[in-house]
């Protein structure tokens, strides 16, 4: 089994995706197509491995190790003492191999699923004839024929959806995820650290409900019974509970039901994503990263030459050298260095400038590189929440496999900082279309607020162009701005405007009281 899985995956190692086609207006539906049934081809066969895996043991191999051990009556001679050792020896590292391969099958299904949902929100296809349109699952599951028996199919670009297409690539589609962290720049690893944390964070979840297990008299009767109350009384949920049930209440036991804090509540998922969007960050700051230096930097020159001496001086290791001393021959080597080529005083001062440009430069690799990747998911994870309703999380996949449905205001927090210098730096490098929107957290939770208002009202609304207009209503940006971000009309980011006062602030008085009914 860890031989087929093994094989498996390094085929899919080997298989080159031709994601050039799918980047334009006029993408083959063919292609697109060949791309996404290879990939959802592979997934079903990477379930079939897990599952097989599962029933064989795989997610506890360390188990059965408990019946082995070195243990023994002293009866037992040296010789039959180290061939049980020996077997338990193969025993194990049989149970780190079966643990290893199921972990990078898991690490494989979680990349597929996140490359299909970003093809997912990419395009979808519509009848030439009857103009009806299909996600690309559903046109599959339908033999690829439209319900009006047509084939005239077309592939159309959905350019509001909230789709990455850049960072397919870079996912471990063979779950081989620690050799693309081995391959992160210096920077690249702390960023990587930043988008985990952004998607994981490290704290506690907030009280969701309290449940305390109380003894009442009930019909002349002692009876053991669970009150749930809301996280409101999580500080005072004895005086409620003898509220409700009277002094003679007596509380046995308390448990606090807490939110979940991750926003991705799958590790696989999570790391793939980080990896995915900092190797795509790497990528921008490649093309980019002369550039950007030479806007910042006064003297490049001098900057490569002490890159060039640190570098090479490091590389060298003479013989007559004990290994204890070779730190200490290193660095008097790079001072002898720079002092010879004038960059460094005979105090062992770094020229002034150079000693500026090198802090310039750990700058900008820390505070611009490092965020190139944490400022794009943010992004891309604000517009899924802002531009798609709750059902629509609720019911399908999306560019982000376990992705929580809405946020607590905990969660909600690491949207607040708006990266104006890296949005800036991305949409003139790269002509994104972004923009640095100031407490996003609160727009988020005016979204989810408004949601849970109209549920169950059947408002129709346009969720692409809702989250631009949410946007528009409480920033300084223009309207042009702000769609040309989301990519919508200005028509429909309006329309949506007039939607969010009407139903806010309802005409007639039958509207204004059906809205209060729901608000009680």
């Amino acid at each position: 089994m860890i031989t087929e899985s093994e094989k498996f995956l390094n085929k899919i190692e080997k298989q080159k995706l031709d994601l050039s086609n799918l980047k334009s207006d006029f993408t083959d539906l063919e292609s697109f197509l060949e791309v996404y049934e290879l990939l959802n081809n592979n997934l079903n066969k990477l379930q079939d491995i897990k599952e097989d895996m599962d029933e064989s043991g795989y997610t506890a191999p360390f188990r059965s190790l408990n019946l082995y051990g070195t243990r023994v009556s002293e009866t037992v001679d040296n010789e039959e003492l180290g061939e049980i050792n020996r077997h338990n020896s193969i025993f194990r590292n049989k149970a780190t191999a079966k643990k290893n391969s199921l972990d990078r099958v898991k690490y494989a299904i979680a990349a597929h699923r996140i490359a299909l949902g970003n093809l997912e929100e990419y395009a979808k296809i519509r009848c030439a004839k009857c103009k009806k349109s299909y996600r690309v699952s559903s046109f599959l599951e339908n033999s690829k024929l439209c319900k009006c028996g047509s084939d005239e199919l077309e592939l159309k670009v959905n350019h509001s959806g909230v789709h990455r297409l850049e960072i397919i690539p870079y996912l471990p589609l063979s779950g081989n995820y620690m050799v693309l962290l081995s391959s992160l720049s210096n920077w690249g690893r702390e960023s990587f650290k930043m988008v985990l944390n952004i998607l994981q964070q490290k704290r506690k979840g907030i009280v969701k409900t309290v449940s305390p297990i109380i003894k009442i008299r009930e019909n002349g009767r002692t009876i053991t019974k669970r009150v749930t109350l809301d996280s409101e009384f999580a500080d005072s949920y004895e005086e409620e509970v003898r509220r409700r049930y009277g002094k003679g209440v007596r509380i046995e036991r308390l448990e606090f039901h807490r939110t979940k804090p991750t926003i991705v509540n799958d590790k696989h998922t999570r790391t793939n994503l980080a990896l995915a969007y900092v190797k795509h960050a790497e990528d921008i700051v490649a093309r980019h990263e002369d550039e950007i230096f030479e806007e910042n930097i006064k003297d490049l020159n001098n900057l490569k030459t002490y890159d060039e001496i640190i570098y090479s001086v490091n590389l060298e290791k003479p013989d007559y050298i004990d290994e204890l001393d070779l730190d200490d021959w290193r660095e008097q080597k790079i001072i002898d260095n720079l002092h010879e080529l004038g960059l460094m005083d005979k105090y062992g001062h770094l020229d002034k400038e150079l000693k500026r440009d090198l802090k310039e430069r750990d700058r900008i690799k820390k505070f611009i590189f490092a965020d190139i990747a944490p400022t794009l998911i943010l992004w891309d994870i604000s517009k899924y929440y802002l531009c798609t309703s709750y059902d629509r999380r609720k019911r399908y996949g999306s560019p982000f496999p376990y992705i929580r449905n809405d946020l607590d205001r905990q969660q909600r927090k690491v949207f607040a900082n708006p990266h104006i210098n890296v949005v800036n730096l991305l949409k003139e490098k790269e002509k994104k279309h972004m923009i640095a929107v100031e407490d996003m957290d609160l727009l988020l939770y005016k979204k989810f607020k408004l949601e849970k208002r109209m549920k169950n009202t059947n408002f129709k609304l346009n969720y692409a162009a809702l989250g631009p207009a949410i946007v528009f209503t409480s920033s300084d940006y223009n309207i042009k701005e702000v769609s040309r971000a989301y990519k919508v009309s200005e028509k429909s980011v309006k329309r949506e405007i007039m939607n969010i006062k009407s139903f806010r602030k309802p005409n007639s008085k039958k509207s204004r009281a059906f809205l209060e009914n729901i608000k009680n």
